[in-house]
């Protein structure tokens, strides 16, 4: 690939991000969405993350963007504000091009800076041989569960693979109180 520029994402990057998206929706099972969502549901998912401060970028070289990532609350409850959910997202030509070790990298560097502990995948058909396990493998992220049989699409049974990399010293520390999930959600 030409030289690829990573910068945050802005809404004018929608257009090329649903596409992509719908892309993996349609053809892939990374996601167990079975439709793909609309303009102005990508909008609003856009919106809830960036207000909320979290990371979301995008991957552009001179033709245009080639991959999108993002990092969102884990879950909604606040005992779980140190930990976040990646999601990595592809145009077909850009796959097996490294754009997406890219993105990653950057979206860890980002989590950290931030004051998270954990970055978890959730991973739809997370077979060993599937290109986000060997990913997320590759940048240090150890297994951490496996729901079988958990999705289908496509027509057969996928199963879900949780993956789980520590930073900024993980579990084995109290919470950072100038941390951002601390000062945004607060402590006990």
């Amino acid at each position: 690939m030409s030289s690829i520029v990573l910068r945050d994402a802005v809404e004018a990057d929608l257009d090329t991000i649903t596409e992509i998206y719908a892309d993996a929706v349609i053809h892939g099972t990374a996601t167990y969405e079975l439709e793909p969502p609309t303009r102005a549901e990508m909008d609003a998912r856009f919106a809830t993350l960036q207000g909320g401060g979290f990371p979301y970028i995008v991957a552009e070289t001179p033709d245009g963007i080639c991959g999108y990532a993002y990092a969102g609350p884990f879950r909604p409850r606040p005992a779980y504000r140190f930990i976040v959910e990646d999601s990595i997202y592809m145009a077909p030509a850009a796959k097996g091009q490294g754009v997406g070790a890219l993105l990653l990298k950057e979206l860890i560097a980002r989590c950290e800076a931030l004051g998270f502990r954990q970055l978890v995948a959730v991973i739809g058909d997370g077979r060993p041989e599937s290109p986000s396990v060997r990913l997320h493998e590759k940048l240090g992220f150890r297994h951490s569960g496996k729901l079988d049989g958990s999705g289908y699409k496509h027509g057969r049974w996928l199963d879900t693979v949780f993956m789980q990399l520590a930073m900024n010293g993980g579990a084995d520390r109290g919470p950072d109180a100038e941390s951002w999930p601390e000062r945004r959600f607060g402590g006990e």
